[in-house]
């Protein structure tokens, strides 16, 4: 007779009486997790909540007892369909909590940024110079980490700190001064000294590294201190500056160079967001081999998407003035993050990693979220400075 801790539970497939063997498990407490399933995954038992590392022990151990049962090549395939199922719950859940994330700490981060933006002057260039400086570090990091082209030796790390610190004093320097370029041609060449008179057998590949983080990490995110502090004409038409509290600088306060920093800033999130929806949807044809998961189909909603909510916020806020100014800025808005996001790619796919860092839960590092953004901003200044009339008011 079973004993009432025991409880029989008899799954056998096999509907002959002599083959009918109970199985006996042991009664789980009721803080325990327990789950057992059947044939057809519905559950025979359960208890508290379901542990998906339990369910494999557990259910393994059935596969395992019924082997004496049907054989082991029953038993075998049991197992491995265990296995399967139970991968793929893994993954679902882990790509479930990927996305709580994302969604979390995207939101937590946005908020500050369009404040960030809002602000303007120092606040946002003060801002920026720490994302540059933290970016910098990072993609120096990538390159001495194992070299961004095979048997390349890594430049010294004292000429990447360096580097890093130019690159954070670019964007301060860009709006005291207005004109960096001289400033940054005098860095430039004193680190290709530094790197010339190194101890041991300087290498070209450290040279063309280095010239590329600076201009990379430091020069173009420059431009968006043009773009935001630079353009300092109003936007006499934008609806909601008629009604921007005084106390925060009125009319204003609302220039050129805001509206066109937040349409591009809302242009580059709807073209992540919409090429990442529309390649989960419809993506079958690979872009491109530097990023295996980006599909043609999924860049096409993308720019779509981006190209939509630039007219959106166009006619919304008054700037610019012509559609078909709108649908070029969309474009350029779209081309530049497309472009920024396969340029960081193609470093951390020579640079042997998935992410640039660890600093953002659930998105990687600094240069995974701002990749998008490093020629946007010199592509938009370039737009308005040479083909917007009166900078498109």
């Amino acid at each position: 007779m079973t004993s009432f801790a025991e409880p029989v539970l008899s799954t056998s497939l096999c509907t002959c009486p002599c083959r009918r063997k109970p199985l006996i498990l042991p009664l789980y407490t009721k803080y325990s997790s327990l789950r057992l399933v059947s044939d057809n995954t519905k559950p025979l038992f359960r208890s508290g909540l379901a542990r998906v590392s339990l369910k494999r022990r557990l259910l393994t151990a059935v596969a395992r007892a019924e082997s004496d049962q049907f054989g082991d090549d029953d038993n075998s395939k049991g197992i491995d369909r265990i296995h399967h199922d139970l991968q793929n719950v893994e993954d679902k859940q882990k790509k479930a909590s990927q996305l709580k994330k994302r969604v979390i700490f995207g939101i937590g981060i946005g908020l500050p940024v369009g404040c960030v933006v809002l602000a303007g002057g120092w606040v946002f260039t003060v801002a920026l110079a720490a994302s540059v400086f933290i970016g910098s570090r990072e993609y120096f990091e990538l390159v001495s980490s194992r070299g961004i082209a095979k048997g390349m030796t890594p430049p010294p790390r004292y000429v990447s700190r360096v580097c890093s610190v130019i690159c954070a004093l670019m964007p301060l320097l860009t709006l005291y001064f207005g004109n960096i370029d001289i400033l940054v041609t005098s860095a430039a060449f004193v680190v290709a000294i530094a790197l010339l008179v190194q101890r041991g057998s300087p290498r070209f590949a450290q040279l063309s590294s280095t010239m590329f983080g600076l201009f990379y990490c430091g020069y173009l995110p420059c431009f968006w201190v043009k773009l935001r502090c630079g353009l300092a004409a109003p936007a006499l038409n934008t609806g909601i500056g008629r009604t921007w509290p005084i106390l925060l600088g009125g009319q204003a306060h609302w220039t050129v160079g805001l509206v066109a920093t937040l349409i591009s800033f809302s242009g580059v999130i709807a073209t992540d967001t919409f090429a990442f929806l529309g390649g989960k949807a419809f993506g079958r044809t690979p872009l491109t081999s530097i990023s295996p998961k980006k599909t043609w189909e999924g860049t096409i909603v993308g720019l779509v998407g981006c190209i939509a909510i630039t007219i959106i916020l166009s006619k919304s806020l008054s700037w610019p003035q012509s559609l078909f100014s709108s649908i070029a800025f969309g474009f350029l808005n779209f081309f530049g993050s497309v472009f920024g996001d396969l340029t960081e790619s193609m470093i951390k796919r020579d640079a042997g990693v998935k992410d640039s860092g660890s600093l953002i839960p659930g998105h990687g590092g600094i240069l995974d979220r701002v990749d998008s953004y490093i020629f946007t901003g010199a592509l938009a200044y370039s737009f308005i400075k040479t083909s917007l009339r009166l900078y498109g008011v």
